[in-house]
């Protein structure tokens, strides 16, 4: 009888704990934005997303049907599973901390820092040394401009600005080189002279790019204002 009751009690607390993990990553899922979700990090995304050029909505804090198709425009481009919801790879392409988790300010220079080695990582490996600070140096110069979002996420995913990120290519891991490149320019050294634009001439068909003042060019790269 007393080893019958053990069973039984150790069913039921196998079951309750069962339950609890059920419970909480039940809660985690809903912590992140998808279609019905409300609040702050909603306003975020669309307030991102709307910069960039990916959705035309109001941005009104309500993860409706324009919401999701933008999210989903963003992911596509992004080489993300384009599911429409703004779960933890989603956010962290857009620069936005989950209202899930806290972090600190030193956690976001870092997720920047990284994102700016993928970025010249993507766009330069193979170029000089001070021609990879330069192009991490466009990306910084971009954020101080009135002209363009004012984050290295903002600038680095507007729509159609970088090659690396319409092709996949930021997807790719960085060297070191690439992220010592990340660094100096996130310190502030500018070797392109204050350059908010660069191209490759050999490969270049935009012709209005060749009218921009150039600064500098430096291995394969002409950076220009």
């Amino acid at each position: 009888m007393l080893l019958k009751v053990r069973k039984i009690f150790i069913i039921v607390l196998c079951l309750l704990c069962i339950g609890a993990i059920l419970f909480i990553a039940s809660n985690n899922v809903e912590a992140l934005s998808k279609y019905g979700s409300r609040g702050n990090e909603v306003t975020q995304i669309q307030t991102k997303l709307k910069r960039w050029g990916y959705y035309n909505g109001s941005v009104d804090g309500i993860y409706g049907s324009k919401t999701v198709e933008a999210v989903k425009y963003f992911q596509r481009k992004n080489g993300l599973t384009a599911d429409g919801i703004a779960g933890p790879a989603t956010l962290k392409a857009m620069g936005i901390t989950s209202s899930s988790s806290s972090s600190s300010s030193s956690g976001s220079n870092s997720s920047s820092l990284n994102l700016l080695s993928h970025i010249i990582y993507a766009e330069a490996r193979g170029e000089p040394y001070t021609g990879q600070v330069a192009v991490g140096a466009v990306i910084m110069n971009r954020v101080k401009s009135s002209s363009f979002p004012n984050t290295i996420a903002g600038v680095i995913y507007q729509a159609g600005a970088f090659d690396g990120v319409s092709d996949g290519q930021i997807n790719m891991t960085p060297d070191s080189t690439s992220k010592k490149a990340a660094q100096d320019a996130y310190n502030g050294w500018d070797p392109s002279y204050g350059a908010i634009y660069y191209f490759n001439p050999s490969t270049a068909t935009n012709k209005w790019i060749w009218s921009r003042p150039l600064t500098v060019t430096i291995g394969k790269h002409r950076f220009c204002k």
